[in-house]
C-alpha cells in the first residue's frame, strides 16, 4: 500500500461508490475541490482509498475520507488518517477537524478526535462535527 498525492477528480467514483451512491455523481464534488489537496492509497495500481484536506489559518478540514468496500476493516483509512495528522502537523496546522457521519464517530474518537455535538443532517445522513488539536 502506497499513499500519493492525487488530483481531485480521481477521488470522486469512490466517493460516489461508498458515501453516496443513491445521489447523482456531480453531488460529491465539491466546489472547493480545486484549492484542496487530495491523498489517495493505492493497492498495486489500485486507487482503494481517498482523503481531501482544505486548509485555512491555522486549521485544516479533512473531507471525504472513504475506502473501497472490499478494502475496508483492514486499518487502511486509519493509516490515511494517520499520514493526513503529520501533513497537517508539518503544516504547523493547530486544529484538524471533520464532519464524520454519527454511526462512524468511534473510528475518529480512536484516533483522539473529541465529538464537539454540533451535528446536522444532510441528504438523509447525520453528522457530528469531531475536532482535534494537534
Amino acid at each position: 500500500m502506497e499513499i500519493k498525492v492525487i488530483e481531485a477528480s480521481q477521488t470522486w467514483q469512490i466517493r460516489h461508490e461508498v458515501m453516496w451512491p443513491n445521489e447523482p455523481f456531480e453531488f460529491v464534488q465539491l466546489e472547493e475541490d480545486n484549492s484542496g489537496y487530495h491523498f489517495g492509497v493505492f493497492d498495486g495500481e489500485l486507487l482503494v482509498s481517498i482523503v481531501s484536506c482544505f486548509i485555512e489559518g491555522k486549521e485544516m478540514q479533512f473531507r471525504k475520507l472513504a475506502t473501497l468496500e472490499n478494502h475496508q476493516g483492514k486499518g487502511i483509512a486509519s493509516h490515511l488518517l494517520k499520514y493526513i495528522l503529520d501533513f497537517a502537523k508539518s503544516n504547523n496546522i493547530e486544529k484538524v477537524w471533520c464532519n464524520a457521519r454519527t454511526n462512524k464517530k468511534s473510528f475518529y474518537e480512536k484516533a483522539g478526535f473529541i465529538d464537539t455535538y454540533k451535528t446536522f443532517t444532510k441528504a438523509g445522513q447525520e453528522f457530528t462535527i469531531m475536532e482535534l488539536k494537534t
